[in-house]
């Protein structure tokens, strides 16, 4: 894992996005700070801060659609803006909600998107469409017209939208966003599909489980920088180690751990409706906080409270979830759930 804007990842070779000191100002304000990202081909790669963050203003600028301030952006390989002619047409994108024409059916939509594209093929325009449908779950209501779609419908046709040509990257931009639980789970099951087919797909969101349960890999923005990037398992595991205790002998059990050099604490009130069990109190302590070298195993530190007398009614070890690194890392909460 790469954490702080200067973690460039792998090498440049094996990069579908990289981008370096990409930057963006509204006069005084700074929205985007230095990033450093760099997605893997073949990667689902999740762009994950809370709203806010600058995540919408950064893939503003991966696709050319706002000038960076500052910094440099290369996708496929290719330099952006200077050869967005023979990338874009490379890229399917779903950026700040699909626009549709209201009083236009879905299918007549997409036919008009497509005709707009200088590279696309008129005598194959009616199965792509009819495809490009199918795959979202769309095909039954290709023929009605958009103003009566849900937002959810009117977001899988802008997904639609993006798949009508074959795409070696797929940028999405909240794309469950308005989705209900099966939506949500159809577009998972597509991002997936679409990456064993080879395509790079590069979603950003706010919402953590989406992120954990789609992607391969993430970055983490908070406050317009990037403050964490690399492999979602290695992210997973970064997180810190703790044990949690419940014993009637509160005093004795701090005065254990202090000497292990643990710092032990009362245990979070939202993990504990109080501290205080039918069994005794409930304490906490980092184990990765120790000052010795190396920290002391968890048996270790159970035998020590035994021959201590302390009676030990719940000993269990736990590792930071996700979520918890996530917010560490931004002092910001997130979204676990639509």
């Amino acid at each position: 894992m790469s954490t702080g804007p200067a973690g460039a990842g792998p090498a440049a070779a094996g990069l579908a996005i990289e981008t370096h000191g990409l930057s963006k100002r509204f006069g005084h304000q700074t929205a985007v700070d230095a990033v450093d990202l760099a997605v893997p081909h073949g990667a689902v790669f999740g762009f994950l801060g809370p709203n806010g963050s600058g995540k919408t203003t950064t893939i503003r600028m991966l696709l050319g659609l706002a000038a960076a301030s500052a910094g440099t952006v290369k996708m496929l390989g290719r330099q952006m803006p200077d050869e967005f002619h023979d990338v874009l047409p490379r890229v399917g994108a779903l950026v700040e909600g699909p626009a549709f024409y209201p009083f236009l059916s879905g299918a007549a939509n997409l036919h008009r998107l497509d005709a707009a594209g200088r590279h696309t093929v008129p005598a194959t325009r009616k199965a792509r469409v009819e495809r490009a449908l199918e795959r979202v779950g769309l095909e039954h209501a290709a023929g009605k017209r958009v103003h009566a779609y849900s937002l959810g419908m009117k977001q899988r046709l802008g997904i639609a939208n993006a798949l009508l040509s074959p795409r070696d990257l797929l940028v999405l931009d909240e794309p469950t966003n308005g989705l209900d639980p099966q939506g949500t789970r159809e577009v998972r099951n597509l991002v997936r599909s679409l990456a064993h087919e080879g395509t790079t797909v590069f979603v950003s969101s706010h919402l953590l489980a989406e992120v954990d349960q789609m992607c391969t890999h993430a970055a983490v923005m908070s406050a317009g920088k990037l403050v964490a990037q690399g492999p979602l398992a290695e992210l997973r595991q970064a997180g810190s180690t703790r044990l949690r205790l419940v014993t009637p002998d509160g005093g004795a059990a701090r005065d254990v751990l202090a000497r292990l050099g643990l710092a032990p604490a009362p245990a979070p009130p939202e993990r504990e409706s109080g501290n205080q069990s039918p069994d005794g109190e409930t304490i906490v302590a980092a184990l990765g906080t120790s000052v010795r070298q190396p920290a002391p195993l968890p048996e270790e530190v159970v035998a020590h409270l035994v021959q201590a007398g302390v009676r030990v009614r719940g000993f269990a070890v736990e590792r930071e979830s996700l979520e918890d690194r996530f917010v560490a890392l931004t002092g910001e909460g997130f979204d676990v759930a639509q």
